[in-house]
This record gives structure tokens, sequence and C-alpha cells, in this order.
């Protein structure tokens, strides 16, 4: 069998040495041929070695976006070279391989190992914190989660967040504004409010830095509770408010950052095929039968 340890750490060795030496594209195959012939043996898989090189280098863009909303008090610039090119290479595996070559716990677990080999002594633990912040974003089942019992649950950092179905009235129909995140997925926007003096005044305040909107927030529709992990608290508990937020119709302007990477206005009766978060559904369901109610219909 293919030793796809050793070969992940060649690539790893090239993307290093592309990034700090801020090649080209194309010198970074030539210096994975040279990396190849001075460390691969003969089980090294040099096809997936060359797959695996491609793939991150046409995915960078997209995987730094994911870095960003995964650990936003760690600027790229800021993180160690050799940390920021595991996680882009264990990134592309989680995000873009084929699960059946490699499954996500593989690509998790193959990249705290490089990082604990290569990396410094906090890499390993700073590498198992982005990859699992991912993780748990997309949805996959995670044994230590499950295993989390609810009175340690409690004791964990909590992290206050609020989130809005922000909506307007246009030409007789219902619009609501959706954010689009580097996972493929449409959602709402949300962000920390720790530091505001209601969960309404933070999901205001939210509203106007993300989408350049100025909303009213109104009546409560949800809130949820799950377990994250982050790159230096480890695990945290983030308990996030969703509200019923209404605007006017105004074009949006979206803040480039955190990993989102659209906002539209869209029809009440076009969300219906789109991409949501399972957890997601529920709130955005139970707005749109509050929107509907004769309450709003009359108002």
């Amino acid at each position: 069998m293919a030793n796809r340890h050793l070969a992940r750490s060649i690539v790893l060795q090239t993307l290093f040495e592309w990034d700090t030496t801020h090649a080209s594209l194309k010198d970074a195959a030539a210096i994975l041929t040279r990396n190849a012939a001075e460390f691969a043996g003969d089980d090294t898989d040099q096809p997936f070695m060359e797959r695996l090189l491609s793939g991150v280098l046409a995915k960078k863009d997209d995987i730094d976006l994911v870095i960003e909303k995964a650990a936003p008090e760690w600027p790229l610039e800021r993180i160690a070279p050799i940390d920021r090119n595991i996680l882009r290479m264990g990134l592309f595996e989680l995000l873009f391989s084929d699960r059946a070559q490699v499954p996500a716990k593989v690509a998790i677990n193959e990249a705290i190992e490089l990082a604990k080999t290569f990396g410094g002594d906090s890499s390993g633990r700073f590498v198992n914190g982005v990859l699992g912040a991912v993780y748990k974003e997309l949805g996959e089942p995670g044994k230590n989660e499950q295993g989390v019992k609810k009175t340690k649950r409690e004791e964990l950092p909590l992290e206050k967040m609020g989130g809005a179905i922000v909506y307007a009235r246009h030409e007789g129909q219902y619009y609501l504004a959706l954010v689009h995140d580097v996972f493929g997925r449409w959602t709402l926007s949300k962000g920390h409010i720790e530091h505001d003096a209601t969960p309404e005044e933070g999901v205001a305040r939210v509203i106007k830095e993300e989408l350049g909107l100025d909303a009213k927030v109104e009546s409560q529709v949800g809130e949820n509770e799950y377990v994250a992990s982050h790159p230096e608290k480890g695990k945290v508990r983030k308990h996030v408010w969703f509200f019923l937020a209404s605007c006017d119709f105004e074009p949006i302007t979206l803040k480039k950052s955190g990993g989102l990477d659209d906002a539209k206005w869209f029809r009440l009766q076009d969300i219906i095929d789109l991409n949501f978060y399972d957890d997601m559904l529920p709130i955005v369901t139970t707005a749109v039968q509050t929107l509907l109610s004769s309450e709003h219909i009359h108002a």
C-alpha cells in the first residue's frame, strides 16, 4: 500500500517552500518533483502527491477564507507558515477530497500528526481547533462532542451570538436577505453579541456591520446551542439567539470577511430550493410562518 503519510509530508514541504519563497504555481510543481526525488520511497504515491498539491493550490483562496472563518482572531499572515500550509492541505482533504478515499477523520488526524511533527509546541492543538471547528460547521457526526455530558457542557466557556432572518417588503412580496458561506450553504447573518446591552441591540449591530442594512429587530424566532472547537480555547459553548428583523428593500453591501462570499435578497417562494444547514431550517421555517401570519399580513 502506498505511503500516503509520507506523501503528505512531501507535499507539505513543497507548500512551505512555495509559500515562503513566493514561488509561482509552475515553480510549485518543480519543487514537488525535486522533493519527491529526494525524500519519496518506492511505495510513495506520486499521482496522489500531484493531485494533492494541485488541488490545494487551485482552492487556496477558498481555503484561506475558511481559515479566516474558523480562526477569526488569527489573520493568515500571523499564522506560522508551516501551520498555515498544514491547514490548507488538511482543509482541502476535508472539504474537497473524495470522502470514500479520504474520510473526514483521516484528513483531520493526518493534519494533526503533521503539525506535531513539523510545527511548534502548540501547532497540534491549533490545527485540531481549526479543523474541528470546520468539521462541526459541516455537520459531520463528532464522537467527542456526542460524549460531552450536560454538566460538563455547562462548564465550557460560553460565547453569545445573535442572528437574524432579515426581511423586507417589495412590490407586494416578502424578501429575505441571506448570506452564502464558503462551505456552499445559504445561511443567516449572525455574529458575537457578548458586549451589547441586549441581544436585540447586538443583532441590529451585526446586521449593519455584515450587510450594511439598518434593521429593526422584532420578535425572537428561535435559539440553539452547540459545542464548537476554538483554535486557542479548545471546546466552547456557543449560544445563538435568532430574531426577525425588518428593513427597507435596499442593496446589500456584504462585509467580505468571516468566510462569507455572497449575500442576496430572495423571494419567499424561491428559498425552498436553497442549500441550508439542517439546524437552520427550523429557524427559517418559523420565521416564514410568522411573516405569513395574519399579524404581518395586515401590518
